[in-house]
């Protein structure tokens, strides 16, 4: 196993990686540094810089979650929410054919082990109130506020 440290706008960022997969990608308190040697490292660290200059909407990154079949299912649909874009708990629990289990939804959610690439950020409360995250609610704000933005919309006349 690797382990690496990204200093991120958020915070060290620590990413590992196994089998040239990336299988863990958290915030954590104390502050390192590496310097990256593996190809999969490289390229976590350049399309990270990337996504927080507001230059990068989407990975192409080897990862690996391993979870629950539940939670991969759960994460899995995380990956689909557009950049820019939130929805409620409700909502993905719907997109996963289990409507009446958002609260299961939420605790997959937030056991998410590779932040920011499976966005788990993206989700929030049915009555748009952030709601909560493994690292804050500043830190989902920062990164909620970023994606936004970073999208540029279209005029679409009637």
């Amino acid at each position: 196993m690797e382990i690496n440290y990204f200093a991120s706008p958020i915070g060290c960022i620590e990413f590992r990686i196994e089998q040239q997969e990336i299988t863990s990608v958290r915030i954590v308190t104390e502050e390192k540094e590496t310097h990256p040697i593996s190809e999969t490292a490289l390229l976590f660290v350049t399309q990270m810089r990337e996504y927080f200059d507001g230059k990068r909407r989407d990975f192409d990154l080897p990862i690996r979650a391993r979870g629950t079949v539940f939670q991969e299912v759960v994460w899995d649909a995380l990956l689909r929410i557009p950049y820019g874009e939130s929805i409620s708990y409700q909502q993905l629990a719907k997109n996963i054919n289990l409507e009446k289990a958002s609260r299961a939804v939420g605790n997959a959610n937030g056991k998410n082990p590779i932040c920011i690439l499976i966005p788990c950020h993206r989700v929030v409360r049915a009555n748009g109130e952030i709601g909560g995250y493994a690292y804050g609610a500043e830190v989902k704000k920062f990164l909620l506020d970023l994606e936004k933005q970073n999208v540029s919309y279209r005029n679409v006349s009637k």
